[in-house]
């Protein structure tokens, strides 16, 4: 909001008069309504406002200008009008900060843009899908977010073992990223118990969403209600209610079942499955897919978070048929225990080979930026940067677009900026589609000035 009023350099209240926000008509619709209503009264009381008031202004008009006169009428008349109409909307919408006319004219001016973006389909889960998602609702309001359903560990899968419910963190992680006092909601939601019988390690959000399943009757609902109360930006869906887990066939044979299980394998995964084998896609999630003008694979943990969501077929398939644009997001480095030793194709075989098909993807996003300084621990965990072997990529008919994906780090961290992703998305989605410019990211990109080409 602070950026809109210095773009404008109008008086504060002024801002309410920019176009596009619809407010201006009503303003005048109710003071017609109300001026209209108060000559109805006088009249049927026989007080002869007309004439009174002609006779008044007749007697103004002597000693002052009439035209001087009209105007400061119209003035004071249109400022008592508008201040009260602006207390009584903030009293109605129960907005008690110094800063509540700020909140509405945020609100109106954010329904207006973000309403007319791209509708966004998002699929993956952890916490790759919750940075992108922050980065994504300054985009557009328009956003689905399909997320995973196969953890089964942590807080959640405790959940889901005793409550016999789809686990919520992930959904949770979404909720909060979207989610429009994006801080506070932050820290509540991810909230985390560190003592107390039966209360030690689950976070708020994750119990707040059990509680809302229990009340509502299913995850979806409470997933719903808990964004109406939130007021978050988009809405996040799970792939599938069915109870999915993740079963991988290492290549030395071996059967590993659980999510939290895989990467503790330390082995190469050959394939990947979900027991029940024939999970169901959420109507909602298909419908949303269909819809799309833009799909996003990942970030994410690729064999935990972005591959389990196709391998519901319905899925699969319905982003194979989508006439969206459609673009994978690789992660910046290998995964000990799932992508070791991966280059970015590796990573887009992999979604091809499980989605049963190459329609899946139109371009893959990659980081072309790594710190001069990347931190020993990287190396000391096993994970390296994800090499980018372009001719392969090529061969597999995939378009390649670098950027630099990652938050300026003197420690020499590697991790995404959810706004550089997001404006990498946007910038090739415009591109590819011809679509106009937003407003929403500036096209410059500040230049780590400590960064080398993979």
């Amino acid at each position: 909001m602070k950026k809109l009023r210095n773009s404008m350099r109008m008086p504060k209240d002024a801002a309410w008069l920019i176009p596009g926000l619809q407010v201006k008509r009503w303003f005048a619709m109710i003071f017609l309504g109300a001026l209209m209503m108060t000559i109805g009264f006088l009249i049927l009381f026989d007080i002869k406002p007309v004439f009174y008031t002609m006779m008044f202004i007749r007697k103004v008009a002597m000693t002052v200008s009439t035209e001087w006169l009209a105007f400061a009428i119209v003035m004071f008349g249109a400022g008592i009008f508008f201040k009260g109409w602006q207390k009584t909307n903030i009293s109605m919408l129960g907005l008690n900060s110094e800063k509540a006319g700020d909140n509405i004219l945020e609100a109106l001016y954010r329904r207006r843009k973000l309403n007319k973006g791209p509708k966004i389909v998002a699929v993956g889960g952890g916490t790759g899908l919750s940075m992108l998602l922050k980065g994504i609702k300054h985009i557009t309001n328009n956003i689905t977010a399909v997320v995973t359903v196969g953890d089964d560990g942590g807080s959640s899968g405790r959940l889901r073992e005793d409550m016999g419910i789809l686990p919520p963190g992930d959904i949770r992680n979404c909720i909060a990223a979207l989610a429009d006092d994006e801080d506070l909601i932050t820290k509540l939601f991810q909230y985390r118990f560190r003592s107390g019988e039966g209360l030690e390690g689950h976070s708020f959000g994750n119990l707040f969403l059990t509680a809302l399943c229990a009340i509502t009757g299913d995850m979806v609902r409470a997933v719903k209600e808990s964004s109406n109360v939130l007021s978050i930006r988009g809405r996040v869906l799970p792939s599938t209610l069915d109870d999915m887990k993740l079963v991988a066939e290492m290549e030395d044979g071996r059967i590993i079942h659980g999510e939290s299980n895989i990467p503790e394998a330390h082995g190469k995964i050959k394939r990947l499955y979900t027991d029940p084998k024939n999970c169901r896609a959420l109507v909602d999630v298909i419908a949303a897919i269909k819809e799309a003008d833009l799909i996003i694979l990942g970030p994410g943990s690729l064999y935990t978070s972005v591959i389990p969501n196709l391998l519901i077929e319905e899925i699969s398939q319905e982003i194979a048929k989508s006439h969206a644009k459609k673009i994978y997001v690789c992660n910046i480095m290998t995964q000990p225990g799932e992508t070791d030793n991966y280059k970015a194709s590796d990573h887009v075989q992999a979604l091809m080979k499980h989605a049963n098909s190459k329609n899946i993807i139109d371009a893959v996003l990659v980081n072309d930026c790594i710190p001069a300084n990347l931190a020993k621990k990287y190396e000391l965990a096993g994970s390296y940067p994800v090499r980018i072997d372009v001719e392969n990529l090529r061969k597999l008919g995939v378009r390649i677009f670098a950027k630099k994906l990652i938050e300026d780090s003197r420690e020499g961290f590697v991790r995404h900026s959810s706004n550089r992703v997001a404006r990498a998305i946007y910038y090739w989605f415009r591109k590819e589609s011809k679509t106009e410019k937003p407003h929403f990211f500036s096209s410059k990109e500040q230049e780590d000035k400590e960064c080398v080409l993979n």
